[in-house]
């Protein structure tokens, strides 16, 4: 489903109808889509290290604390030429947590794909992060991404805790059997007793180390 996305005249463009036109839109709360995207990465960056690198080669990712990229939400024709800069992005990880109200949840959720279509409307290679909390966000996670092809997950702080990975495996399942990717980008650890399923019945599993356990591999070896 698509839409038009009108400007009123006299109107501040307070919840920025620009990222999403064009937009095609999912579901029951018209999430906007992301498009499938082939290219991979081999490298990554996040956002908050993006503007002192020259490492142009690498996709910028926003697996890090929401404040350090909120301010691309308010202001994102500001930063759209450090995001060219670079091979690609993935998608926004604005939180969803189980604490949080789940009409939140759905605005972050909204947000990263809207997010994620305007990259692509300005011509950058996207690649769709889906995020989710617990069973009321499997399903939403997994509007608006795309089918088939390559997605990217947070596994960092999602594991090490019993309660989180529960909810973690339950999630990632929902998804996979959702969207039957080719490609999962895991940022973070990508232990076999959770992904050697995924493995085995095709799926390639691009990990890469997240930033806290390179600093913490560091630490203990110092």
């Amino acid at each position: 489903m698509s839409k038009e996305n009108s400007t009123r005249t006299g109107c501040k463009d307070v919840f920025r109808a620009f990222l999403v036109k064009n937009a095609r839109y999912a579901g029951d709360l018209e999430i906007p889509c992301i498009e499938a995207e082939d290219q991979l990465p081999t490298r990554l960056i996040p956002f908050s290290k993006a503007f002192g690198s020259k490492d142009y080669d690498a996709w910028m990712h926003f697996y890090e604390d929401d404040v350090g990229f909120e301010r691309l939400w308010n202001q994102p024709n500001k930063y759209m030429p450090i995001l060219k800069k670079y091979a690609g992005v993935i998608s926004p990880d604005f939180s969803v947590y189980r604490d949080m109200p789940l009409v939140m949840q759905q605005w972050n959720i909204y947000r990263s794909r809207a997010m994620g279509h305007w990259l692509q409307e300005n011509g950058l290679p996207v690649i769709t992060n889906v995020r989710w909390s617990d069973d009321r966000t499997y399903e939403l996670c997994c509007t608006g991404a795309p089918a088939h092809s390559t997605i990217a997950i947070g596994s960092h702080g999602c594991i090490k805790l019993l309660q989180e990975r529960k909810y973690f495996i339950q999630g990632l399942d929902y998804v996979v059997n959702r969207l039957s990717p080719k490609t999962i980008i895991v940022y973070g650890t990508a232990p076999d007793a959770i992904f050697s399923k995924y493995k085995e019945a095709g799926i390639t599993i691009l990990q890469f180390i997240s930033d806290y356990m390179i600093a913490h591999k560091k630490a203990v070896n110092a």
